[in-house]
């Protein structure tokens, strides 16, 4: 039998036990409640922006888990490319992925449903979720759900999750903080550890 591959092909980074996720913030925001959510989108985006910084410095890898908007011969730089142009667009630019991030699109409101999230994270190392994003009651929701379901560690800051209302996405992290053992502080209560370097 041939050795396991340990690092995708080389396309791994440094492993590390923390991994940040932000969920569909690459969004034209184009539906019939996006103007409920863009009241949120300036301070999350901020908030997440930075707190992102933070994680790379830390060397903690930043996946993009995306909705593909039913455009299934897109790719996800073609998304960045069509989003930026949109009513998000803000958001969009502060958010832009970096060269090094990773991605991952789905075709449902899971990051986990038929997509690749998991072997990436398992050849990460991964033990614990940063999950992040939008909304708070459709994607992250389900998302950090199945992650449950996974045995990960679980964290879901609530300034860097948006949803229609304030009540809907406070009810969210409510459940997953009750059900899913989310621990729901505020991003500036994340403190990262310095991922270890791997050995080639």
């Amino acid at each position: 039998m041939p050795a396991k591959n340990r690092d995708l092909h080389g396309s791994a980074p440094d492993k590390s036990d923390t991994a940040l996720v932000l969920v569909d913030v690459i969004n034209d925001l184009d539906f019939p409640e996006a103007d409920e959510l863009m009241r949120f989108v300036p301070a999350m985006s901020k908030k997440l922006a930075a707190l992102k910084a933070r994680a790379k410095r830390a060397g903690v890898p930043a996946i993009y888990v995306n909705d593909n908007f039913g455009r299934w011969r897109s790719d996800f730089r073609r998304q960045v490319e069509h989003c930026a142009n949109g009513t998000a667009r803000e958001m969009v630019e502060r958010l832009r992925p970096d060269e090094d991030d990773y991605f991952v699109l789905k075709p449902k409101h899971s990051g986990f449903f038929s997509t690749t999230l998991e072997t990436l994270l398992r050849y990460l190392g991964v033990k614990q979720l940063i999950i992040t994003g939008i909304a708070g009651t459709y994607c992250v929701l389900f998302t950090a759900n199945d992650a449950y379901m996974r045995d990960y560690t679980l964290r879901v800051p609530r300034d860097c999750c948006i949803s229609n209302t304030r009540e809907e996405n406070n009810q969210a992290l409510d459940l997953m903080e009750k059900y899913l053992r989310a621990d729901t502080r505020p991003s500036s209560k994340i403190n990262f550890r310095r991922a270890k370097k791997r050995r080639r």
